[in-house]
């Protein structure tokens, strides 16, 4: 299940003068997703219901759930008529620490907000920690970004079909795109993206985004000891101090042969 359609009429302007089409489209699909750990609610998601195994996945290792993918057990998902429902078994060590962490968000998160349902501002995770100096990803130059950046549409197959959905890519240190993780939600995506790299961990390489780059996105690669992140539109400010501060190496506005970088090469490293 990757897309639906809708009958539409299309307005353009042919020859000065304003002609409408009917026609039938492709619409990108989002639906509630139901993450459940041992069967206990722990978050409602708005996602593309497609690669839910590995978004449950992605879900709980970026989040810091779950230290590891040997701590799941198991992932079932169970799909409704309008709404998808995903259980995901978890070791017993696993299961206390989420019990005891106070970080269960019974959370309506919307597709592009990762910090929905937090009750309140100590539940923030602002304390991540530093990032171990990789002198592979200080190396890599600008041509072999946006090379990846160049190729990143021909690796967005659900984009292609409907025109709204993002992509999370992860790519070699010489450019190659990998692996593609694609959500209405850009948190989704980069989740998705994970929770496949995960279970054969990750070679050296980077996370590219077709989106802006938030506090959430740097957040989520610093847990994982992801050391660079290049978003095609531009980060937030939260997003380069953490960044800054985490020695993430981050790059935006990667797009029409330019990029630009807000953190020094190696600054908190």
């Amino acid at each position: 299940m990757t897309g639906t359609t809708r009958p539409i009429r299309r307005h353009q302007i042919v020859d000065g003068h304003a002609r409408a089409t009917e026609l039938v489209d492709a619409i990108a699909e989002e639906w509630p997703v139901a993450i459940c750990f041992n069967a206990m609610p722990h978050a409602v998601m708005l996602a593309t219901p497609h690669d839910l195994p590995a978004f449950a996945l992605g879900f709980a290792l970026s989040e810091g759930l779950l230290k590891g993918p040997a701590e799941c057990l198991g992932i079932e998902v169970t799909q409704g008529a309008d709404a998808c429902r995903i259980d995901v078994r978890i070791e017993e060590a696993a299961w206390l620490r989420l019990k005891l962490k106070k970080q269960r968000r019974t959370l309506a998160g919307a597709s592009g907000c990762g910090l929905c349902g937090v009750e309140s501002l100590d539940m923030l995770d602002l304390n991540l920690p530093k990032l171990t100096p990789r002198v592979a990803l200080d190396a890599i130059s600008t041509d072999t970004v946006l090379r990846a950046v160049a190729a990143l549409p021909a690796h967005q197959a659900l984009n292609s079909l409907n025109g709204a959905t993002h992509a999370a890519a992860w790519v070699s240190l010489e450019g190659e795109i990998l692996q593609v993780g694609e959500d209405v939600g850009r948190h989704n995506a980069l989740d998705k993206l994970i929770g496949h790299c995960a279970r054969g961990g990750f070679e050296s390489g980077f996370v590219l985004m077709s989106s802006r780059a938030s506090f959430e996105l740097v957040s989520k690669c610093v847990r994982l000891g992801i050391g660079m992140l290049v978003a095609i539109s531009a980060p937030t400010t939260l997003a380069i101090d953490m960044a800054q501060r985490c020695g993430l190496r981050l790059m935006g506005w990667a797009r029409h042969n330019q990029l630009a970088e807000y953190t020094s090469v190696g600054a908190a490293r």
